[in-house]
């Protein structure tokens, strides 16, 4: 399996010798530097623009924004056309019965769905598409890949002078009102120099009472989200990396906390699995909450603060274990739909070097630490 692993893109290899091979330095660290230069790093830096973004967008391709504002006015004037003749249609029928229409209050249905609002949010939308082409995604997979930030000398100052978010225009490197987004804006600014101080500051002022976040705070939500939880640690877990500061590491152990209390996996309400994203195995990750996702960034997390696996994480181990095949590796099993400069994983159902990579090393982290009873399956 080493031997297949090894055989990948140096954006993979490189972590393979590191964390797997038990490589020397300087081996892996002469495969990192081939990043920027070979496969996929390569030939992702030649899709950026000359203004420093890709795609022409902050988080979405601007031919992407076009054809969704075309698509909205265009909605909205056939509903104009609709409204213009039903107002014709209530003149013409003045006066004539319109049928029962009392408001007896709202109904068990409704009550119910109030209920419901009041619940850990499931995030069914884990599911939906959108395209990853655009600057921000550019920028969150070539920083995982490890490129060296020299590659991009510049862009920080290009994307500060040429690039705004699609909400409100605001500046790029001040982030918008999104956890995720801003998350990996915070990583991304670190990683190539920006000063990200205040954004950093941003997630301890909105993070929610249960010690998580949300990116539907703006809408008025009180309840923290996995999705939002985890894109949000990960933005800090690498703030402090690269910066030494640890002025949020409250924040963040805080929003840990609201993870491992539900087990990494299940609704703390109801003991429920939270959503069907939780066990599945789609890769890249992108925003989506999964417990692959989430235990290999507990497994970096442990490495900078110097503590051992939590025990709480056993039934999302054991659910990471049970996918193993035979032969040693995992298949993929979903692959988020939307838009991609190129593919860099294999299609669902065959072997995947990267998930084979992550879960070895999370279950290398985890045995190391000596046994822990594991007990949950796989709910699908």
């Amino acid at each position: 399996m080493l031997d297949w692993l090894l055989d990948t893109d140096p954006a993979l290899r490189w972590q393979v010798e590191r964390d797997l091979a038990g490589a020397p330095p300087a081996v892996w660290q002469a495969t990192r530097a081939r990043v920027a230069t070979e496969g996929f790093g390569a030939a992702l830096l030649a899709k950026q623009d000359d203004d420093g973004q890709w795609a022409g967008g902050a988080f979405f391709p601007k031919a992407f924004i076009e054809q969704m504002q075309a698509r909205e006015a265009e909605q909205q004037a056939e509903q104009q056309a609709t409204e213009a003749t039903a107002v014709g249609d209530a003149a013409t029928s003045a006066g004539t019965p319109a049928g029962d229409t009392t408001d007896d209050g709202p109904s068990a249905d409704d009550a119910e769905a109030a209920a419901a609002s009041d619940a850990e949010p499931e995030q069914d939308s884990a599911w939906s598409g959108q395209p990853y082409t655009a600057t921000t995604w550019s920028l969150v997979t070539l920083r995982e890949w490890g490129l060296d930030a020299a590659a991009l000398d510049g862009t920080a100052d290009k994307l500060a002078a040429n690039s705004h978010w699609e909400y409100d225009d605001l500046p790029y490197w001040g982030g918008e009102v999104d956890c995720c987004i801003n998350g990996f804006t915070l990583a991304n600014g670190a990683w190539l120099g920006e000063d990200m101080s205040d954004l950093a500051r941003w997630f301890v002022e909105h993070q929610q009472p249960e010690g998580g976040w949300n990116c539907e705070w703006v809408e008025g939500s009180t309840r923290a989200s996995f999705h939002s939880t985890l894109n949000s640690l990960k933005g800090l877990l690498a703030w402090e990396q690269l910066t030494g500061r640890n002025d949020t590491r409250d924040a963040r152990h805080a929003g840990e906390e609201y993870l491992l209390r539900r087990r990494l996996l299940y609704r703390e309400s109801t003991g429920e699995l939270v959503g069907p994203w939780a066990d599945c195995l789609a890769y890249p990750f992108r925003w989506v909450y999964s417990a692959l996702n989430a235990a290999d960034y507990f497994r970096e997390a442990s490495v900078l603060d110097g503590t051992a696996p939590d025990e709480r994480m056993a039934d999302a181990i054991a659910v990471i274990r049970d996918a193993r095949q035979p032969d040693g590796r995992w298949r993929q099993e979903r692959r988020h739909p939307g838009e991609v400069w190129f593919e860099i994983d294999v299609p669902v159902g065959e072997p995947s070097p990267w998930f084979t990579l992550v879960a070895t090393r999370v279950l290398d982290w985890w045995d190391a630490a000596g046994p822990v009873p594991e007990t949950a399956s796989r709910a699908h």
